[in-house]
């Protein structure tokens, strides 16, 4: 397999920070901001037994995700998993995403390959656990254009965008959880789009079909999504866990109480630890006064503190700490975490013995684990997700052809280009031409004094051959010229083209493309292929040919 170190990286425009390249390469320089090191069996052995010796309600849990589980229609491995949960030596790998229209890009495939088999790895190293793949949906959040667009790799060699439009009445206004948005007959047009901008293959029918039985009128945001993911991994046992629940709110109430009463001050604790890090690194997320939502009249808006209590960001409406804290009793369900608070809701509800985290989630947590003490929670190691770009034949064919790096594409794309241009034009059409040109005109003129004594009436038809051949000879040569430009042009097409397909938008093909793309080419096994080759214990960037 052929790898690329993540420093290489850095130095793009690719959103690769320096923290988290650290982070993969060498651990021990961000040790101060993490307390596991996910290549440490010490720091495995050590955080498998805090989180199996936490006192957590199994038993509400298991309730709630075997009800979710088979309304999500997950097989049999699944619920069997979600059984073992019960048992106090079980623990659970989390990872999670937005849910994103057709599963979102690629990396959410790469996340759960990522999670299953870590989990499954942890199981066979430390056999007194058992340790299942968790997959956390976040449905939550009200930004419906971060998740209605999908991009496809279209039959004219594009990256094209399709997006789920909402209804006029709804677009622009804060719509609330939209995992809870029901998507209606505005739906077709977006597929019918899909379909007439996938090249028609033989796999087209059967990849289209398993994107319509998940994604269809009278179907919530997050329900086609889970539904489409589980087909897609119907046999790796994968737990979903939907958070928008009346139960598992009642388990995290306590987790919103401490928020709201600042005990403790998470927003300060954060930037304390912000600035710590600012010191060396960024500051990926920013924390609030109160880092929680609430659900309002069908909207989702920031909790913020108000002189009589509490207010909400962007609506006029005010609640003393009395009425807030009613509120909290009588309905849990009404409020939601932000990016600062999820992983502690997340992992108050779970076993959580690891999250599988992309690049800018290795960066927040950097910022977040602090909170964990001060929630009484034991911390799980941050396991960084599987990264790879799938090279097709025919692209791979282009690199060789050129002898061009993967990594080239990545960091080097302009000076890929022009040494190409250079290698074509190393073939120096006005040297070549400009010597055969003086060694005609040595050749002819040698016969000139030969021609002087024989016949001087013959030197002005050797004037005439060598002007007819001079012509010629530069006829020739400005077809020449011209072939040297074509095939310069096509060169760079060529690289153009293994550019859509290696760096789709300027961006990681991991971060823009869609898996229905490879479906519609490769047919359903697909994803069975890409789970044998992708691995999850290779920290580096994996280049996988197709």
């Amino acid at each position: 397999m052929q790898t690329i170190d993540i420093a290489e990286l850095t130095s793009s425009d690719l959103g690769v920070s320096r923290l988290f390249a650290d982070y993969m390469t060498d651990p021990s320089r961000v040790a101060a901001y993490f307390p596991g090191d996910f290549r440490d069996r010490t720091s495995w052995e050590r955080t498998i037994r805090k989180v199996s010796d936490r006192s957590l309600d199994r038993s509400t849990l298991v309730r709630v995700l075997s009800r979710q589980n088979r309304d999500f229609q997950c097989g049999v491995r699944t619920l069997a998993n979600i059984d073992l949960l019960l048992n106090e030596t079980c623990v659970a790998v989390v990872t999670g995403q937005q849910v994103g229209i057709l599963g979102g890009p690629l990396y959410t495939l790469y996340k759960a390959i990522t999670a299953v088999k870590l989990a499954s790895q942890l199981a066979k190293e430390h056999p007194g656990y058992d340790v299942v793949p968790v997959f956390w949906i976040e449905g939550e959040d009200h930004d419906m254009a971060e998740v209605s667009t999908v991009k496809l790799i279209t039959a004219a060699n594009e990256v094209a965008s399709f997006a789920y439009e909402l209804e006029a009445k709804l677009q622009g206004k804060n719509l609330g959880p939209v995992g809870r948005h029901t998507m209606g007959a505005n739906l077709e047009p977006m597929l019918g789009a899909i379909q007439a901008g996938l090249t028609p293959t033989e796999f087209t029918e059967a990849a289209l079909g398993l994107v319509r039985a998940s994604y269809q009128p009278g179907m919530t945001m997050t329900k086609a999504f889970v539904q489409f993911l589980n087909n897609l991994l119907e046999h790796a046992g994968l737990i979903f866990i939907d958070p928008d629940d009346v139960e598992l709110k009642k388990l995290v109430a306590p987790v919103f109480a401490k928020e709201l009463r600042q005990d403790p001050n998470t927003c300060q604790v954060v930037i304390e630890r912000s600035d710590l890090l600012e010191q060396h690194y960024h500051a990926q997320v920013k924390p609030r006064p109160v880092n929680a939502f609430l659900f309002h009249h069908g909207g989702r808006y920031p909790i913020e503190p108000h002189p009589s209590g509490f207010s909400l960001k962007g609506v006029r409406q005010t609640f003393s700490r009395e009425e807030m804290f009613a509120l909290l009793k009588t309905s849990p369900e009404l409020f939601s975490p932000n990016v600062v608070l999820r992983p502690i809701c997340q992992d108050t509800m779970l076993p959580t013995v690891a999250y599988v985290a992309g690049p800018a989630e290795v960066a927040y947590f950097a910022q977040l684990l602090p909170l964990y003490p001060l929630f009484d929670l034991p911390a799980p190691i941050i396991y960084p997700r599987a990264s790879a770009t799938i090279i097709e034949e025919r692209v791979d064919k282009v690199l060789t052809r050129f002898a061009i790096p993967p990594v080239d594409i990545f960091t080097n794309l302009d000076s890929i280009k022009n040494r190409v241009a250079l290698e074509v034009s190393d073939f120096k059409t006005e040297e070549l031409f400009g010597a055969t040109v003086t060694s005609i005109d040595e050749t002819l003129n040698a016969l000139r004094t030969g021609l002087q004594k024989i016949d001087p009436t013959l030197l002005p038809p050797l004037d005439a051959t060598l002007s007819k051949i001079r012509v010629q000879v530069d006829v020739l040569k400005q077809k020449t010229l011209a072939a040297q430009q074509r095939q310069h042009e096509v060169y760079l097409r060529q690289i153009d083209k293994a550019a859509v397909f290696l760096l789709p938008g300027g961006a990681f093909q991991e971060r823009a493309l869609n898996v229905l793309y490879y479906l519609n080419k490769y047919g359903p096994e697909f994803v069975r292929w890409l789970d044998g080759e992708l691995r999850h214990d290779v920290f580096k960037h994996q280049i996988i040919k197709l």
